[in-house]
């Protein structure tokens, strides 16, 4: 279960090398997977290499909706006003924000209906992707800024796209009817999987004894405990892939979520070109909706995101758009495509909560599956 190092010059795999000597020879999946995507100027995401795009031709190894059609920002801006109304608020908060496409999209919309933004701050570790936005988003420079860890208070209404799936996961696998944590060693010269046992278990049980990998989600359930810490008044929508948590750990799903994407084609093996490409994990909802309500946090909606694009009025707005972007747009609802694949879930303070529904969750509303 080795892998063959891209070589032995790399800097982040020294790194890596380093640190699993370190950690004793043994480095949690998570710790791996966060030097992979992070460690500073090297990381997938620290580093400069293009990641977003249509197509691999100019270097791209994935698409997200932004990307896709203006018609998915031009809609969650619906969301998002109606959000600001009932929650009082006047900013919006966005992780993750990308090439800044989704700013850009946001930002117009709500300019076009008459509401201009008192501000949007973007959360992104990436001084790469910064520069990027900076870009993008140039004709609202003085409506944008940038920050790297969040306020000890914030208001507003929080956006996440494709954010949660970054975060890093830790690995537990079930073998011979024993649980262990997979990590990452260092062994003749390559990278390779190593199983130590732990107390640690999947939050439900899973039927049998076959072998079994799945993911456990401490870190991104973490972050939405410390969004609940700060955000006062607003509400957070959160639009990722995932499933609820008895989809999560069926007993089918023996080998896990863990995906790679580089060049637009995916594979399963995070360690191999590390830093070269995207390390993602699915979504356990269920989780991260539990995780909310424990620190106070009510759960305003969660659908897929067809059904919520749908209720925002996408296809309202796509009467106007030309043929292209209306293709586009059959990727965002198709089941096939994102609309079912992807969830939102919506997430509020408890006094932002009171006397309103979503209208992304008018319809086809699905939290009693949490």
């Amino acid at each position: 279960m080795a892998t063959e190092p891209t070589s032995l010059t790399s800097d982040l795999l020294q790194r890596v090398v380093g640190a699993i000597a370190q950690a004793g020879g043994w480095l949690p999946f998570d710790r791996f997977m966060a030097m992979a995507l992070y460690e500073p100027g090297l990381g997938y995401y620290a580093n400069t290499a293009p990641k977003f795009g249509h197509t691999p031709h100019g270097g791209s190894d994935f698409v997200t909706a932004p990307e896709l059609t203006p018609l998915f920002g031009h809609t969650l801006a619906r969301q998002v006003a109606q959000a600001l109304d009932a929650t009082g608020t006047d900013e919006v908060w966005e992780f993750g924000a990308g090439t800044g496409a989704l700013a850009l999209q946001v930002i117009e919309a709500l300019a076009d209906q008459g509401r201009p933004l008192r501000g949007y701050t973007i959360v992104d570790l990436s001084g790469s992707l910064r520069e990027r936005q900076r870009a993008t988003l140039v004709a609202y420079a003085d409506v944008v800024r940038w920050v790297d860890a969040l306020p000890e208070r914030m208001e507003g209404v929080v956006l996440g796209n494709e954010v949660l799936d970054a975060m890093p996961v830790q690995l537990l696998a079930r073998v011979g009817g024993a649980w262990f944590e997979r990590g990452v060693a260092w062994n003749e010269g390559r990278l390779a999987w190593a199983d130590r046992p732990t107390e640690l278990r999947p939050p439900v049980d899973v039927p049998g004894e076959h072998d079994y990998l799945t993911e456990i989600h401490p870190q991104a359930e973490a972050f939405v405990r410390t969004l609940a810490d700060r955000l006062q008044r607003g509400a957070a929508f959160f639009l990722d892939y995932g499933f609820p948590e008895a989809e999560y750990f069926h007993a089918q799903r023996h080998m896990g979520t863990l995906m790679c994407h580089r060049a637009h084609r995916s594979d399963s093996d995070p360690l191999a070109d590390v830093g070269q490409k995207d390390i993602t994990a699915h979504v356990n909802f269920t989780g991260i909706a539990l995780a909310a309500q424990d620190a106070g946090m009510a759960v305003l909606g969660y659908t897929s995101q067809g059904r919520f694009l749908l209720n925002s009025g996408l296809l309202q707005l796509a009467q106007t758009a030309d043929m292209r972007q209306n293709a586009m747009m059959q990727k965002l609802l198709n089941e096939h495509e994102m609309g079912e694949l992807f969830k939102v879930v919506a997430l509020a303070p408890a006094a932002s909560a009171q006397g309103w529904l979503p209208l992304g969750f008018e319809t086809g509303d699905r939290t009693h599956r949490l």
